[in-house]
């Protein structure tokens, strides 16, 4: 049975049932056909990460316990989703078994103050690659390219896209702290107070359904995955209007692990792994496709 870090007591029972209601497997990677290869044996240089890893034989990793598709911690508080299942393959090549790995969640604002602590070995977790978060951390990948959208009540006929807030300051718009989304959304916005931030987006989807505010904004497959769970309730509106590499964020300056992890997605790509993991969790929902594996960046 896997461990994980258990910070998250409420409001994921929405976000599970999200996943569920679109056909998800909720109850964790370990019942799903998409099993990671795991490594007998590996060996590897001595003092690298990788060596350290394998010879514990376990390994601690951060993820979102609250986003459909990629990271949602199920009825079985076991986490999975894309980024789970990405990440249980690159902990495979090292020899680590999903059973033998703990699960920390990895909120936004978090995600390098994890790193820094030594908290985790990595963080998979709709983890945007950008120059600020690169000067505490070293990203591999990226490994999916999303975009940002808006999410709104099927019955908001204000807001058709992110332009439409300036001129509606009385529409306010929630995302979470310290990430991507909140940052970008400010430019449209007609003041600061226009934007509400929460740790995680069950608790923007709560505010949503409550009135306190009335869009929510993050990358457009997490918002696809709580449209496809709300039996009508929300819709997206707009195109995506940014771009958003996930990264795997890694030691700052681990350039071995960083070249070992980019190696191990590119297996996992070439041998249909990949995509069976994408078909299992975010391509189940409406509208989305099968990413190809984006080309590495380098290692620094």
């Amino acid at each position: 049975m896997r461990t994980r870090s258990l910070t998250l007591a409420a409001g994921l029972a929405t976000g599970a049932l999200v996943l569920a209601g679109c056909g998800g497997d909720d109850s964790g990677s370990g019942g799903s056909e998409t099993e990671p290869t795991v490594a007998e044996a590996p060996e590897f240089a001595e003092g690298t990460t990788m060596a350290e890893i394998a010879e514990a034989g376990s390994m601690t990793i951060g993820t979102k316990f609250d986003q459909p598709g990629f990271g949602l911690q199920g009825l079985d508080e076991t986490p999975d989703g894309f980024d789970v299942r990405i990440a249980e393959y690159i902990a495979g090549q090292m020899g680590i078994a999903p059973e033998d790995i703990t699960w920390t969640e990895a909120p936004s604002a978090q995600r390098e103050e994890l790193l820094e602590n030594g908290d985790v070995e990595m963080v998979v977790a709709t983890y945007t690659i950008n120059d600020e978060r690169r000067e505490r951390i070293t990203f591999a990948g990226p490994y999916y390219v999303a975009g940002q959208q808006i999410l709104v009540a099927s019955d908001n006929d204000v807001i058709a896209g992110p332009e439409d807030l300036a001129d509606n300051p009385d529409q306010v718009v929630c995302s979470v702290t310290g990430s991507t989304p909140a940052e970008n959304i400010r430019e449209y916005l007609a003041s600061p107070g226009q934007l509400v931030e929460f740790g995680i987006y069950d608790d923007c989807i709560s505010a949503l359904d409550n009135g306190q505010v009335q869009a929510v904004t993050t990358d457009n497959v997490i918002l696809t995955g709580f449209v496809a769970g709300s039996e009508g309730a929300y819709k997206l509106v707009g195109e995506q209007f940014t771009e958003e590499p996930y990264g795997i964020g890694i030691e700052k300056g681990d350039v071995e692990f960083c070249e070992f992890v980019n190696e191990a997605l590119q297996e996992a790509a070439d041998s249909g792994y990949y995509e069976e993991a994408w078909t299992a969790t975010a391509g189940q929902f409406e509208g989305t496709e099968v990413p190809d594996l984006p080309e590495p960046d380098e290692c620094v």
